[in-house]
């Protein structure tokens, strides 16, 4: 016969030995779940508020502000985990992890060079401000209107309507040229003039035209001296300038030239093109006569 009281006093055995098991392990995942929400959130607390205040103590851009206060916020979490794992008993299970993690960085790494080389190119351009939004740039031979910086790319717009989007490593690499950046901008526009024309007559009509273009400041005033020679002409350089963030580069110049050229014409001022006069004899010889 099947004895009960055997099996019961096995079972009873089989839960002495089970329960403690249990409660230990009980005890140390609520130990570390308890561990790690009050170092998070007190590490939390004081982390940020101190990353934070710091940063706008120094005037950092508030991009710039965010994204720091975001990165302290998962570190703190990566230090809270480790830490309660540590007070809970896992150190074991903590060095596996670490481990792990870092053959998992390491390899991230490597995958994402160019990205990491973008992320950090964002945080200097944030930070140092070479450009900011609405400004007119150009580098490498390219040009457009900046409407996004962001940390991995920098979106313009081209004067064709076109967006662009550009990786912020290549703006922090070259030579980034801001036509906008200062109060205000002188353009020059060569102008030739024929050797016989009188120059005066021609700095006068150029000076005079500039002047009465809307948009054109009066200090600096308007110039035009001689800046060159030329094989076919006097150039004159039609100086002017101009507040970029209240007047159009492209449509103050192209204001300028018509005006110049219009009264140029009125005033029988030639604008000669470039062009090459060969002067000399031909002289054939040792040529038979040709019956037609």
């Amino acid at each position: 016969m099947f004895d009960m009281n055997l099996l019961q006093q096995g079972l009873s055995i089989d839960l002495q030995d089970f329960v403690p098991a249990i409660v230990d392990a009980a005890v140390t995942i609520v130990l570390f779940v308890v561990s790690f929400i009050l170092i998070y959130l007190l590490g939390k607390y004081f982390l940020t508020r101190t990353v934070e205040a710091g940063l706008r103590q120094r005037n950092f851009d508030e991009a710039l502000v965010s994204l720091t206060v975001s990165i302290t916020v998962v570190f703190t979490a990566i230090v809270s985990v480790a830490l309660a794992a540590t007070v809970a008993g896992f150190g074991v299970i903590l060095s596996a992890f670490a481990i792990l993690a870092g053959a998992l960085a390491l390899a991230i790494g490597f995958a994402a060079q160019g990205l990491i080389a973008n992320f950090v190119a964002g945080v200097f351009i944030i930070q140092d401000k070479p450009f900011t939004i609405g400004d007119w740039i150009e580098w490498d031979g390219n040009s457009g209107v900046v409407r996004e910086v962001q940390l991995r790319v920098t979106k313009l717009e081209t004067f064709d309507n076109e967006l662009v989007t550009v990786p912020n490593d290549d703006l922090a690499n070259a030579a980034v040229v801001n036509h906008v950046a200062n109060e205000t901008r002188r353009m020059s526009i060569g102008f030739g003039i024929g050797y016989d024309d009188d120059i005066k007559q021609a700095r006068e009509a150029i000076i005079s035209e500039g002047a009465n273009i809307d948009g054109v400041l009066d200090d600096p005033e308007p110039s035009a001296p001689v800046t060159e020679l030329g094989d076919s002409a006097v150039v004159l350089s039609g100086r002017i300038w101009i507040d970029p963030n209240e007047s159009s580069y492209g449509a103050v110049r192209a204001e300028f030239i018509e005006a110049v050229k219009e009264r140029f014409d009125a005033e029988g001022l030639d604008m000669p093109y470039n062009n090459t006069e060969l002067s000399g004899s031909l002289e054939v010889s040792n040529v038979d006569t040709i019956e037609v």
